[in-house]
């Protein structure tokens, strides 16, 4: 009888001690399914390798723990909620949006899968959350501007440091994106200091962009500024060919734009943004509430100068900018 009972005990003492670790076996042996969309081409977006390599660092093999489904919608904008739709369909565990276009119509679509962005220059002028320490419902994310009005200054004061002769910039923006705003006072503000003539045209899409650059074609223009938005980002090759063909000095909002052979870019890292959506991406799938998350901010921005664009366009850099440079390309 004393055996029975001692062998019932260590079945089910062994049967305790099997329970957490099958538990753990399970999780261990789940594949989560991260959705990434963004308005980008899959050709020009070295954002998404960005944040597979978060994903890769903080341990998660594609095809063993984690299938990352990724759809761009190559410059057609318009095809982003649609996409975020397919996405949610696919019962995705995290949807990972590139752009306040895609944030918007994640939030939009009414979903409970939570939601992380990225490449959000200010997440709460875009109206995407309420507040960056509150998020608030089921979305937060990494911010990748500093949404104050002296950044946009910064742009200004810079290429005009770089090249102290000019006098008339020609600015191109997308005002309906309203995370602009800020951006566009700070140049304002700035050109008004430098004693500087500023014309700021709309380019939000296609046809506003070919009627902008026709316009600074015909122009006395000096110089160009692009500031940030995701249109402007997704024809950065066609805007950095325009400024060589008409010999123009131009400031551009991300480093991609030199890489491509513009002349100057300032603001945060894009791909350290994406890398740093992939540690919020590993919260949630742990159990984290994106509510209880704050949005990060970016704490270090970089200038990057492309040298070999200067000596093309006959511009000498001043040593005193040059050493400010984070990067400089030869």
């Amino acid at each position: 009888m004393g055996q029975v009972r001692r062998r019932k005990f260590l079945i089910s003492a062994g049967a305790l001690l099997a329970a957490p670790l099958a538990v753990e076996a399970q999780q261990a042996a789940r594949v989560f399914r991260i959705g990434y969309v963004t308005p980008s081409s899959r050709s020009a977006d070295p954002s998404f390798a960005a944040f597979r390599q978060g994903l890769s660092e903080l341990g998660y093999v594609e095809g063993k723990n984690v299938i990352v489904e990724a759809r761009f919608a190559e410059g057609r904008t318009e095809r982003v909620p649609d996409l975020v739709a397919e996405l949610i369909g696919l019962k995705v565990d995290v949807l990972l949006a590139g752009s306040p276009l895609s944030a918007l119509a994640a939030k939009n679509a009414k979903t409970n899968v939570p939601i992380v962005f990225a490449g959000v220059g200010d997440p709460v002028a875009s109206g995407i959350v309420a507040s960056l320490a509150r998020p608030g419902g089921n979305i937060t994310g990494v911010a990748s501007g500093a949404g104050v009005a002296s950044f946009g200054g910064k742009w200004l004061e810079l290429l005009k440091e770089a090249v102290p002769g000019i006098s008339q910039i020609a600015v191109l923006a997308n005002r309906s994106n309203t995370s602009n705003s800020p951006f566009l006072k700070g140049i304002e503000v700035a050109a008004q200091t430098l004693k500087v003539k500023i014309d700021i045209l709309d380019a939000g899409n296609a046809a506003e962009l070919e009627r902008a650059l026709a316009a600074i074609g015909a122009s006395k223009a000096q110089g160009m500024i692009v500031t940030s938005d995701p249109f402007l980002y997704n024809t950065r090759a066609t805007l950095v060919q325009f400024a060589a063909s008409k010999r123009l000095p131009a400031m551009y909002f991300f480093k991609p734009f030199t890489d491509a052979g513009g002349l100057m870019s300032y603001g945060a890292s894009l791909e350290d943004s994406y890398r740093r959506a992939a540690t919020y991406v590993d919260k949630i799938l742990k159990g984290a509430k994106p509510a209880d998350l704050p949005v990060e901010q970016p704490t270090r921005f970089e200038l990057v100068i492309n040298l070999k664009t200067a000596k093309a366009l006959g511009i000498r850099i001043p040593q005193s900018v040059l050493l400010r440079a984070d990067r400089v390309i030869e």
